[in-house]
């Protein structure tokens, strides 16, 4: 042992050697204690019996085991670094705050000049301050967490650093002067990804709100997707799904998203075997729940698959999962009675408990905005059991099983027939059936959302259903508005969207941000005495729409060699921005256009692009057509015919590698 003044110590081991357990003293709720001297209980050490020592050393002449099969590898990697407050303020009695101006999950660090030996400081980290200046720790403002972290102080220079990581804005250090400490800051902890896209309007609150979703999907990962860095850091399946959404879109990330799917799909393997409970997987894993579900939270993992093949073409982890899919497929189709007053209809679907029995529709429970609870075949779990059906039935076509295929397919084309003659009253979906058969007086946003989102609603009544939804405003919970906002999109509702993005005096993210929001939160609105998250990222989803529908940019088929690009037709002037792909970046400056209007667009290599203008005359200019550079600009004539039912005509052009820009012909 080398000493920094200079002294050492050689201490060898021998056969006179003993050990004994070291006593151990809880650390308290979540955090640590942060005593650097790390030193024994006093009163335990004193105790100890000589009868409990045993040897130091106990060789097993060689490793147990070469071969660990309960064990998976981790492929995912965090990223992070030192942040240094922006601004330092004083409370009212003179404590020191140190405000990083922006929600961040991170482990504090504090270096003290010197330390009273024995002095225990309470630094408390928080994401609102009291009226007085201090960090509010309150049940609302914590979440229902301890947020502080008590460090013991020893004599001379020292550093405190955490070992843990939580959400937090403001860190004060109660009772510590400025001149005390020569650095404060924190270590932030969020998800490597291989690279980022981008998005920008004419619009600065539309820009505002991405920056927000962008954030929030960047912090709302660690070692796992998460519910949320402070409350409870486990990977519940329906925040993993949304927020995967959002990082596979917007960063291209593929890692964490597979490392999701498979623990899911392993814990059905773990929990769900039962003839009666397979299909279903844990509301949240790996964590220390055991077993436990949420039912509509299973019917999402089909559907995030399919997103996840599609983002990637990994067809061998679509093989790997298919036997968990197929399970949830046949999960929705035993709660489907084939007589009775729900005949045709997922009805009372086997699990959860408590507020989730049967299905959450939306948590938390504001968020549901009234649904009818009571319904035994509620309308958001039947679209759901639909898209799982679809979503299973096309993942068995990709992995060459067809009678899977055209089974799950049948199913689903029974599913929604069924939807749309029993849940629609007086040309209205309701929430669902009751028990006896009898329709929900209640018509709410979701259960009009859903089903148009999934392809359920005909078309006879697809364009109003999404102008009712949209003269609602925001009905529905940060949990399920991706389907909202899917909804009005594959519609042509685009402004509609924009309101619900950027308006905020309704429910949304743009009145987050008015609030002083850094990160999404868990509920639109925080219930005095609740412990709704201040940092939770599910409704970052919607990132996924805006890079597909207000820049543009989707992809057509799996793996991102192919895309489309199609302006929207809104009231935005112009939108720009870039999407990763697998070999790069498609990069895309539209004008928006409810006239013909220009688009300039620039595709990596390997990727083929389609960009779907609005029928009329364009310039086009290219990296050489046809490999003449003298002949790199076109005159192109569009059809302006349309059938009426799909919206204005539209001209294709299909473009390569390189830069292209379409600019329309002046009249």
């Amino acid at each position: 042992m080398d000493y920094l003044d200079g002294r050492r110590d050689v201490l060898a081991s021998g056969p006179g050697w003993s050990a004994v357990e070291a006593p151990y003293r809880q650390a308290g709720y979540r955090n640590d204690e942060g005593d650097p001297l790390e030193h024994l209980d006093g009163q335990a050490a004193a105790s100890l019996n000589p009868a409990s020592h045993m040897a130091a050393a106990v060789s097993s002449c060689g490793h147990p085991s070469s071969d660990f099969p309960a064990l998976h590898p981790r492929r995912t990697f965090l990223a992070g670094g030192f942040v240094a407050p922006r601004q330092f303020l004083t409370a009212d009695d003179g404590t020191m705050v140190a405000d990083f101006c922006q929600v961040l999950p991170a482990r504090p660090e504090v270096d003290f000049l010197s330390g009273v030996p024995g002095r225990t400081v309470m630094l408390r980290a928080g994401y609102v301050l009291r009226p007085d200046g201090r960090v509010d720790a309150g049940k609302t403002a914590s979440q229902n967490t301890d947020m502080s972290f008590p460090y013991t102080q020893a004599a001379g220079p020292q550093q405190f650093r955490s070992s843990v990581h939580l959400g937090f804005r403001y860190l004060e250090l109660p009772g510590i002067d400025a001149a005390e400490v020569s650095r404060v800051g924190a270590v932030t902890v969020y998800g490597n990804h291989p690279g980022e896209g981008s998005f920008s309007s004419s619009d600065p609150t539309l820009d505002a709100v991405f920056r927000l979703l962008r954030d929030s999907a960047l912090y709302g990962v660690q070692e796992q997707f998460v519910d949320t860095p402070t409350r409870e850091k486990g990977q519940f399946l329906a925040d993993a799904a949304n927020i995967s959404y959002a990082t596979m879109a917007l960063f291209g990330e593929h890692a964490y998203t597979a490392q999701a799917l498979r623990e899911f799909a392993w814990s059905a393997r773990r929990y769900w075997t039962a003839g009666g409970e397979k299909g279903r997987y844990n509301a949240v894993y790996p964590n220390g729940d055991g077993k436990r579900d949420i039912p509509d939270f299973s019917l999402m993992l089909p559907e995030w698959a399919e997103e996840y093949h599609l983002r990637t073409g990994d067809a061998a982890l679509v093989r790997e999962l298919l036997p968990q899919l197929r399970d949830t497929a046949d999960y929705a189709l035993r709660y489907i009675p084939a007589e009775g007053p729900t005949a045709g209809l997922v009805t009372n679907l086997g699990g959860g408990s408590g507020p989730y029995l049967h299905g959450i529709v939306d948590w938390p429970a504001p968020g549901r905005f009234g649904y009818d609870m009571e319904c035994a075949a509620k309308t958001t779990v039947n679209a759901q059991a639909y898209s799982a059906l679809v979503s299973t039935a096309r993942l068995c076509s990709a992995a060459g099983d067809p009678d899977g295929a055209i089974r799950y397919a049948a199913a689903a084309r029974n599913l929604a027939r069924t939807v749309r003659e029993r849940l629609r009253v007086d040309g209205i979906m309701v929430d669902g059936l009751h028990a006896d058969g009898s329709p929900s007086a209640h018509a709410s946003q979701h259960a009009a959302s859903f089903p148009l989102s999934v392809g359920i609603t005909g078309p006879a009544h697809a364009a109003e259903d999404a102008a009712r939804i949209a003269g609602m405003g925001m009905r529905q919970g940060p949990m399920t508005v991706h389907r909202l906002v899917r909804a009005l999109l594959g519609r042509g509702k685009v402004d509609a969207v924009l309101d619900l993005l950027t308006d905020k005096d309704q429910p949304g993210w743009a009145r987050l941000l008015d609030r002083g929001a850094s990160f999404t939160w868990e509920a639109w609105d925080l219930d005095d005495g609740s412990d709704y998250s201040q940092s939770h990222a599910w409704s970052a989803s919607v990132v996924k729409e805006i890079l597909e529908h207000l820049l543009g940019v989707r992809y057509s088929v799996p793996g991102g060699t192919e895309v489309m690009i199609e302006p929207p037709r809104c009231r935005l002037e112009h939108a720009g921005g870039s999407v990763p792909v697998v070999n790069g970046y498609v990069h895309a400056r539209l004008a928006p256009a409810r006239r013909p209007g220009g688009a300039r667009v620039h595709g990596s290599p390997g990727t083929t692009a389609t960009v779907r203008l609005p029928a009329g005359t364009y310039g086009v200019k290219g990296p050489g057509l046809l490999h003449d550079e003298r002949a790199d600009a076109a005159v192109v004539l569009s059809a302006a015919d349309s059938d009426g039912e799909t919206g204005p005509a539209t001209r294709d052009f299909r473009i390569h590698t390189g830069t292209w820009t379409f600019s329309p012909a002046q009249s």
